[in-house]
């Protein structure tokens, strides 16, 4: 478990050294990393079934689709005007 923390307090002194626009990436990822991870809470078999229904629906495909790109587009952004910097 001292890795684990050791990880963490790493994570924690590199998101300092981040600008807002890069610390507001990495929050994205994480909630798309969140968003991705299968529920493990107890919940009853319903709603269980609804959300796992919902979440297969064809509009939030294509929303977490959008988002991703958009992650993607930001990035891109980001790169752009530092290399536009430099030049």
């Amino acid at each position: 478990m001292a890795k684990q923390v050791s990880q963490r307090q790493l994570l924690a002194l590199r998101t300092d050294n981040l600008s807002d626009t890069e610390l507001q990436e990495v929050l994205d990822f994480i909630t798309l990393l969140e968003s991705r991870r299968p529920f493990r809470g107890p919940s009853p078999v319903r709603e269980d079934e609804l959300v796992a229904v919902l979440a297969d629906a064809q509009e939030n495909r294509r929303a977490r689709q959008a988002y991703e790109w958009e992650v993607v587009r930001r990035r891109a952004e980001r790169r752009a005007s530092v290399h536009l910097g430099h030049a």
